[in-house]
């Protein structure tokens, strides 16, 4: 399938700012304007029977880059702060609607010479779509349980300075949407698209400010998380059972901006013997609400947040309800002091979303 793309974007930067000068509020300051022609990838074979068009897309963003007054800003190639307004069709009006979304956004700047910058994007907010699952009146949209949902976008894009105010612009964009399964059905749709822009730089153009760096020390340390969640079953049921996990990791710090660790994992979930009863899946027993396991993980840091991937496989107590052996999770972690975290996490099997949690930890 091709993927053609549509017309306009705006995007800014920055170039002749020193120690010396005061910026005011629209220095730094870029607004975008996106358009976006794709499709809806078919995660599951389902989709190829309900998706009817293309996706199109339009987007307005706001951005300002960092001029490198801290070492973070300086590791990070001095990135981007924004947040994004989205509107979008979704592949079949009648069936999943359209969404509009807002979400925040960080840009960070991979490659930039005479002109060119090649950037990625990634974005973390909420959407609202117009249509949703409705077991009389719209049973075939089984991908979207409820109006408000997760918006999670990732981009790739290459930027062109046309001239000192304008800058073109083209990439894709890949996007999904869900609700975490905090309402059933949830399976989200994903989408890929191309774009083309132009940006318009609002105040001053910059240049960063550089100084030496702290050399980095390979710390060690150990975490404990407890969090805790809640889900629906895939029963369309309107109860929500609550769910929890504990967590002890060893956390390695070969560089400044990413850590590596290694950790075991205790989960309890109440929906258990319901779902057990219902699918005829076998005696339960109560051993079967708790799950352990271990895990890696993968930690990308900048400053006090961090942004986790973990891969874990059940051990000794497993899943005796889906019978998967791999678990993930994606986390999002703020340090409050140098001991205190809390967390925002997602756990999942693969592609398939299980549940939210909250967390609270303590850093050794």
């Amino acid at each position: 399938m091709l993927i053609s793309t549509g017309s306009l974007f705006l995007v800014a930067a920055q170039e002749n700012y020193t120690k010396n000068d005061h910026p005011d509020f629209f220095d730094h300051l870029s607004i975008t304007a996106t358009a976006h022609k794709g499709f809806v990838l078919p995660e599951y074979e389902y989709f190829l029977f309900v998706v009817q068009d293309y996706v199109q897309s339009v987007s307005l963003n706001f951005s300002k880059r960092t001029t490198g007054k801290n070492d973070w800003e300086q590791l990070y190639r001095f990135p981007e702060y924004g947040i994004s307004l989205f509107y979008s069709t979704l592949g079949n009006d009648q069936v999943y609607g359209r969404e509009i979304a807002l979400f925040p956004f960080f840009k960070y700047h991979l490659y930039s010479r005479k002109g060119f910058s090649f950037d990625h994007q990634v974005g973390l907010g909420i959407g609202y779509v117009t249509k949703k699952f409705d077991m009389e009146e719209n049973y075939r949209n089984i991908a979207v349980g409820s109006h408000m949902n997760i918006h999670f976008n990732f981009g790739l894009d290459l930027k062109y300075l046309l001239a000192k105010k304008y800058q073109l612009c083209t990439g894709i964009s890949f996007d999904h949407f869900s609700n975490g399964n905090l309402k059933e059905p949830n399976l989200g749709i994903n989408s890929l698209t191309a774009y083309l822009g132009l940006g318009y730089i609002v105040g001053n153009s910059f240049q960063p400010v550089e100084h030496a760096l702290e050399p980095h020390r390979k710390n060690h340390h150990i975490e404990l998380i407890y969090s805790i969640g809640g889900k629906y079953t895939r029963l369309y049921e309107s109860i929500y059972y609550f769910t929890c996990s504990g967590t002890v990791e060893y956390k390695y710090e070969p560089f400044q901006i990413f850590h590596v660790g290694i950790g075991a994992d205790i989960f309890y979930d109440s929906s258990t013997e319901r779902v057990m009863n219902a699918l005829q899946l076998g005696d339960y027993k109560k051993k079967y609400d708790f799950r352990t396991g271990i895990h890696v993980s993968q930690e990308i840091v900048y400053n006090k947040v961090s942004l986790i991937i973990q891969e874990g496989v059940y051990l000794l107590l497993v899943d005796n309800v889906e019978h998967n052996i791999m678990y993930n999770r994606g986390i999002v972690r703020f340090r409050l002091t140098d001991h205190i975290l809390v967390n925002i996490s997602m756990k999942s099997h693969l592609q398939v979303l299980d549940y939210p949690e909250l967390g609270l930890g303590y850093r050794f």
